[in-house]
């Protein structure tokens, strides 16, 4: 047997190599493309985010400061209905409190479903990928 492989065992290897090679550009591109579809989806959302957080900012800022003076006046208001009562400054937080959970609650379930429904994820680039992957499971089964 000799050291050098023969002239079809040669070529068979270059024409392996051949193929590796553009079996590598070629999931190099892939990459590259499904990073630039990913790269403009959020590039289309992202001034609208940041405007969003802007106003949410101040939204917080300004409601927190009025929920605070609110809060106030609905225990002193719930103070007067206990008026009678030694601990009523107890039972008017108390009720105040218990009325605002249930709005938080109502609130929170509100904001949950419009987070579901809209989504933050980016829906074009995950579906593109999904098939990306059938694809490819197809390709792997129709090879073997």
């Amino acid at each position: 047997m000799s050291a050098h492989p023969t002239p079809g065992v040669a070529a068979d290897l270059r024409n392996i190599s051949a193929v590796l090679r553009e079996m590598k550009d070629e999931a190099a591109q892939f990459a590259r493309t499904r990073m630039a579809l990913l790269k403009a989806e959020l590039e289309e959302k992202l001034p609208s985010l940041k405007s969003a957080a802007v106003f949410s900012v101040l939204a917080a800022l300004l409601l927190g400061t009025a929920y605070l003076l609110l809060t106030g006046a609905v225990v002193a208001a719930a103070a007067i209905l206990f008026k009678d009562s030694d601990y009523r400054w107890v039972f008017a937080f108390l009720s105040v409190g218990i009325l605002w959970s249930l709005i938080g609650g109502i609130a929170f379930f509100l904001a949950k479903r419009k987070f579901a429904a809209k989504g933050l994820v980016p829906r074009r680039t995950v579906a593109v990928l999904k098939g990306d992957k059938i694809w490819l499971e197809t390709e792997a089964n129709n090879q073997i």
